[in-house]
């Protein structure tokens, strides 16, 4: 019997959060950049959660923790102060996995170096949740508040659904922007390829030598004017152009 009252309870707040889901998915289709998308993120969380007074995204992986999105200069500096001094909610959240809740940063005591060096910033809440996809924790949304004991458990719940959707578009997203990177090298790398073909075969007829001899032209050249193999093709190329060839 103590299971019905419970699901009856989580029926509003999905219905409450589906058309924020419904924004959020199409986030991926219609940005053109993830930190573009991220900022429209972090505004929406601040929107759904009533009382926020800022939100944010942080990026933690093994190489750098970095701060996107942010609504606006007071979570990017509070969130500047958290990597500089090595704790906080973000960063713990990304950690265990768990979401974390401060009612009033002035009380706290978990990270008081911390809470100590944003006072002066006017917040005095703060909440977090990890952003999980898969097996890996890819870093954590925040929310921020002017006034003390601002999200309650209700504002936990909200959070803790928009944090799962929102981790299953940042991975989306951060999977897009690697295979742009990776398509726009593999075009760099042919398109160098097909210079040094070009400029070999421009070599080849302008001084009647076999393909290996151009090839070591090329490189002499590299070495002489300490310039990558692709742009000795492309100036090889270049200049028989200019001589009509």
């Amino acid at each position: 019997m103590s299971a019905t009252p419970s699901v009856g309870r989580a029926l509003p707040l999905a219905d409450e959060l589906s058309g924020v889901f419904a924004r959020m998915s199409g986030l991926l289709l219609s940005e053109d950049t993830v930190e573009r998308a991220l900022s429209l993120l972090s505004a929406l969380a601040q929107e759904t959660v009533t009382g926020s007074s800022g939100a944010g995204v942080s990026l933690i992986d093994e190489r750098n923790r970095r701060s996107s999105g942010s609504t606006d200069d007071r979570v990017r500096q509070a969130d500047d102060l958290q990597y500089q001094l090595g704790e906080g909610p973000c960063l713990t959240a990304a950690k265990t996995r768990e979401l974390i809740r401060m009612d009033d940063l002035a009380d706290d005591q978990r990270w008081p170096t911390w809470a100590a060096a944003v006072a002066g910033l006017g917040l005095r809440a703060a909440m977090s949740a990890p952003l999980v996809a898969g097996n890996g924790s890819l870093g954590a949304i925040k929310l921020y508040a002017e006034q003390p004991r601002t999200f309650d458990a209700h504002s936990e719940r909200v959070l803790t659904l928009f944090s799962a959707q929102a981790a299953i578009l940042v991975a989306n997203m951060q999977t897009a922007e690697r295979a742009r990177r990776l398509s726009a090298g593999m075009r760099t790398a042919i398109q160098g390829r097909d210079a040094v073909s070009m400029a070999k075969g421009v070599l080849m007829g302008r001084h009647a030598i076999d393909e290996d001899t151009a090839f070591s032209m090329l490189l002499a050249r590299c070495e002489h004017d300490d310039i990558p193999l692709a742009e000795a093709a492309r100036k090889t190329i270049g200049s028989s152009v200019r001589r009509g060839r």
